[in-house]
């Protein structure tokens, strides 16, 4: 609708019988009644014209996550074929890649990008003020995006970081339905800013990862889309965790919600990925989204108390360590080449007690601890200063 304000367009559905209704309603009963289809913009569900349409334009694939492969296989291949920007968010079901990689496996050799950031449809229709983010590897794609989509009313800013940007839209989903259920108990503001703000931390580590820039984070597919999602009425996601908080199963809201909530598909699969880069994260908003019975306030509370003594810890941690550099010193009968090689791979002298298993001699006569292996709650400074 906000392309076709200013370029004739023409919309592609899949389903034969919805795009006759489009086209005679003049408007998407089913998802957005609320907006009238202006005359430029025309509606079809032959594929193939719709790509022939695009030509010397963009395609813009505005399907779920699920069904991106499908669309980009179904394109045809060549240097006529446009360029192509995604919508959707999260991570493909079952193999648990990102947008990006599921590019690479379906088209290849594709002018591909994401545009993403907080952006509630509705709104975008109505015209309200809303801005975007276009990303890409590709610098003269980015600009074509902003030619084309740039207006008054929707701002286009460029980014080369698309793993950064997809990663942001995928991760706020999961941090939305957590927030949800935090309001839906009640538990107040304190606890949705702190759901928040520890949500971009993880968010921020784990597409640090990936191979995203952390700077990506602090904009608006990052910062931006997770405020609007986790706090937003209009939020599908954040409609599961209220839901929830009712005590509704998880298998009804989504029957009932008649819209991707791509937040519950993407829990598991940003647990999965962090573990399999050696990061626990998520585990809390996993553990939110698998609640099929009646969520208590005590559970929650539960929850919370372990993400809380487990950022504690590591604060605490780093406190002791300090504290010991400043205060003690080796004994002078300890041999000064006494080492143990910890986790950061450094020699470094023997200065924290980090939980690890049996007790390991130390370096300061008539002490003993344990070794530090960069995995319990205490950590020596430098495993720590590595791991930030």
């Amino acid at each position: 609708i906000s392309a076709s304000a200013r370029h004739p367009t023409l919309l592609w559905a899949r389903d034969a019988a919805q795009a006759e209704a489009m086209r005679v309603q003049r408007r998407n009963s089913r998802y957005l009644a609320t907006a009238e289809f202006p005359a430029p913009l025309q509606v079809t569900d032959d594929f193939d014209l719709a790509v022939a349409h695009a030509s010397g334009g963009l395609l813009i694939v505005a399907t779920p996550m699920s069904g991106l492969a499908s669309v980009l296989r179904a394109l045809p291949s060549g240097p006529q074929v446009p360029g192509l920007f995604w919508l959707c968010k999260g991570f493909q079901e079952g193999t648990g890649l990102l947008g990006h990689e599921v590019a690479k496996q379906a088209w290849q050799g594709g002018r591909v990008g994401v545009l993403s950031g907080p952006s509630f449809a509705q709104e975008v229709a109505a015209g309200q003020p809303t801005a975007l983010v276009a990303a890409s590897h590709d610098a003269a794609l980015c600009e074509q995006a902003v030619a084309a989509l740039h207006s008054d009313n929707l701002r286009i800013y460029t980014t080369d970081d698309p793993i950064g940007v997809e990663v942001g839209g995928a991760v706020k989903n999961v941090m939305a339905i957590a927030t949800g259920l935090a309001d839906g108990l009640q538990l107040g503001f304190n606890a949705r800013a702190a759901l928040v703000t520890r949500g971009l931390a993880e968010m921020v580590r784990l597409g640090v990862a990936l191979g995203a820039r952390a700077d990506t984070f602090m904009g608006l597919s990052g910062l931006g889309d997770l405020v609007l999602t986790a706090t937003g009425d209009l939020s599908r996601n954040r409609t599961v965790g209220l839901r929830l908080a009712k005590g509704q199963a998880l298998r009804q809201i989504v029957a009932e919600l008649g819209h991707v909530a791509e937040g519950v598909l993407s829990a598991p699969t940003v647990l999965k990925r962090a573990q399999a880069l050696g990061r626990v994260a998520h585990t809390k908003v996993k553990r939110f989204v698998e609640l099929t019975g009646t969520p208590s306030p005590n559970g929650l509370a539960d929850l919370w108390g372990q993400v809380w003594f487990i950022d504690a810890g590591q604060r605490l941690g780093r406190t002791f360590d300090a504290f010991k550099q400043r205060w003690f010193r080796p004994h002078p009968g300890s041999a000064p080449s006494a080492r143990l090689r910890h986790a950061c791979r450094a020699r470094v002298p023997r200065l924290a007690y980090a939980q690890a298993p049996g007790p390991v001699r130390s370096p300061w006569r008539g002490r003993s601890g344990s070794a530090c292996r960069g995995a319990g709650a205490l950590r020596c400074s430098r495993c720590v200063r590595a791991m930030r």
